[in-house]
């Protein structure tokens, strides 16, 4: 399931210069953002893993402290809760001590904080494909092989 925060809404047309349009994914099931009966807000659903992609650091924080005020925090919590894979891929710079307190407590819970650091070594020739090589990370992260993924040494 694919939950986009308003924010995000925002984000995705700042950056892309259009307006998110659900029915350009038909994959992919969207959720509201405070639509807790969705089947991964609770444990007993059972899913193994979970990328939060953008994540704010104002996110990073309600996570830290288990507080669930949205779909996105109370799925992380569960996620943490139930001791299965947890991805933040934070995009802010620099820190703080604030932030780095939040993202400590995140890692120490078992999640994995993976910054939107692009892997320039790759070469990569367009902003699409430097975008992958954050977003292919990710996926691995939480145990999807990714075919055609850079990889050091290849």
């Amino acid at each position: 399931g694919v939950v986009l925060s308003p924010n995000a809404r925002l984000t995705w047309e700042l950056e892309l210069g259009s307006p998110f349009r659900e029915t350009e994914y038909p994959a992919f099931t969207f959720y509201r953002p405070d639509d807790f009966m969705a089947p991964f807000a609770s444990g007993s659903a059972g899913y193994e893993a979970m990328i939060v992609c953008p994540c704010s650091m104002g996110q990073v924080g309600r996570m830290a402290q288990g507080i669930s005020t949205d779909l996105v925090s109370r799925a992380a919590d569960v996620i943490l809760k139930e001791r299965r894979r947890l991805v933040l891929v934070v995009r802010e710079t620099p820190y703080s001590l604030i932030h780095i307190e939040n993202m400590r407590q995140i890692t120490l819970a078992g999640g994995v904080i993976c910054p939107a650091s692009p892997s320039f070594y790759s070469r990569p020739k367009d902003m699409r494909s430097l975008a992958a090589t954050v977003v292919d990370r990710a996926l691995e992260l939480i145990g999807l092989s990714v075919e055609g993924m850079f990889r050091w040494g290849e």
